[in-house]
């Protein structure tokens, strides 16, 4: 990045990295879940359905407390917030062994771990990084984090499903318990410096009247109900790809080889994502995303279920799969600022895993009551479909104009 100092250099790398990998971690995890519901069903006997909903409270709570960690992220800094995160993950990941109820299962995997996931997420990581970047490291640094959360899903997802193999899924868990605590002293590195141009003066009414505008604007809640589809997509995806492909008749290795493509892939997606954001609207980068995967879903509806189909789709998928967080950060980052960004942002976290509860959800209704997914298929073309048409009208313009705090 020759265009800055080279101490804003060191510090974009350093900031980025570091956020780069505690999301590698957390996220790689968290987006291999769907792997643990085989095992899981066989030991325990809860069912699909009972399994299903734990993992999909995970993905409401893990959207739930996304704009209460970047609260108290906006107010207390990001450091708290993350290293309560991380524990939290570890926590629940380690107990999860000894439980054998729903309700068990959903205390958790459902809230203790995603929990734990959603205050280290990108609500808390993207902000850290945009409130010590200027303006044009933005949307490259939030492309490189949100890769990092793609290489996690792309090298776990194979290691996890060999660990399972090998070791069983309780020693798996306890596994990864461990490796998430390998992310704290990422936290501690983090650099310090908050960028004098990404913070505004406090303007009378705090965080409660940036709520109240925001919530008012109509380019923001069509925001909403487009990551609301991807919430959906995403999570019926990472809870019951595993289950399609043995319904296909397939090994379980082409389940856990297709969630690493769709990391890879999202690698590239992600990067190249950020390299746009700074040419191009995102509300039109999001509006391509969202078509193409109405268009990717009718491929694989109609294209033979062997594994060449299943990489091709997840090559395809991955390439948008979390590629969308970047330009949706972008947005709101353009109409209100960077003062309560982790705060907004992580209130457009929230509707997505909403979309995400539903997902996972009802993907475990409908196999139990119809014995596949197709339903759930048509539901995600007309909500994709959808998603893309929202995002035409947004406008992207500062509502609120950031002042410059001059140093001292």
């Amino acid at each position: 990045m020759q265009f800055l100092p080279s101490a804003l250099q060191r510090s974009f790398w350093m900031t980025s990295v570091m956020a780069s990998v505690i999301l590698m971690i957390t996220m790689g995890i968290r987006q291999s879940m769907g792997l643990f519901v085989s095992p899981l069903n066989t030991a325990t006997g809860l069912g699909i359905v009972s399994i299903s909903f734990a993992l999909a409270v995970g993905q409401f709570m893990w959207g739930a407390v996304q704009p209460f960690a970047g609260a108290l992220a906006d107010r207390y800094g990001p450091r708290p917030v993350l290293l309560g995160g991380l524990l939290m993950l570890s926590l629940g990941l380690s107990i999860t062994p000894w439980v054998n109820t729903t309700f068990g299962l959903t205390l958790t995997l459902g809230i203790i771990s995603a929990i734990g996931s959603g205050a280290s997420s990108f609500s808390v990581l993207i902000s850290a990084a945009c409130q010590r970047l200027p303006a044009q490291s933005r949307g490259t640094a939030a492309g490189l984090i949100n890769a990092g959360g793609s290489f996690g899903q792309f090298i776990f997802a194979p290691i996890i499903q060999r660990l399972i193999q090998t070791l069983g899924w309780i020693n798996t868990c306890w596994s990864l318990a461990l490796v998430t605590l390998l992310a704290l002293p990422m936290v501690q590195r983090m650099d310090r410096q908050t960028s004098a141009n990404a913070m505004a003066p406090a303007e009378p009414g705090g965080l409660t009247r940036a709520l109240q505008q925001a919530l008012k604007d109509r380019s923001y809640l069509l925001l909403h109900l487009g990551f609301f589809t991807c919430g959906f997509h995403i999570a019926f995806l990472v809870t019951h790809l595993p289950t399609e492909v043995n319904l296909c008749g397939l090994l379980p290795q082409v389940a856990s080889w297709s969630l690493a493509l769709i990391g890879l892939a999202n690698i590239v997606g992600s990067l190249y994502t950020g390299f746009l954001i700074n040419r191009l609207k995102s509300k039109n980068i999001l509006v391509g995303m969202y078509a193409s995967r109405a268009i990717l879903i009718l491929f694989y509806m109609a294209a033979p279920k062997t594994d060449l189909t299943f990489y091709i789709f997840s090559i395809g998928l991955g390439l948008t799969w979390l590629a969308t967080v970047a330009p949706t950060a972008a947005i709101i980052g353009k109409l209100f600022g960077m003062r309560y960004l982790a705060t907004l942002f992580g209130l457009t976290l929230l509707s997505h895993q909403i979309g995400g509860f539903l997902g996972a959800y009802m993907g475990g209704l409908m196999l139990e009551a119809n014995g596949n997914y197709a339903i759930m298929w048509w539901m995600d073309i007309a909500l994709s479909s959808m998603a893309a048409l929202a995002n035409v009208p947004i406008r992207e313009a500062f509502v609120v104009q950031v002042q410059e705090v001059q140093k001292a």
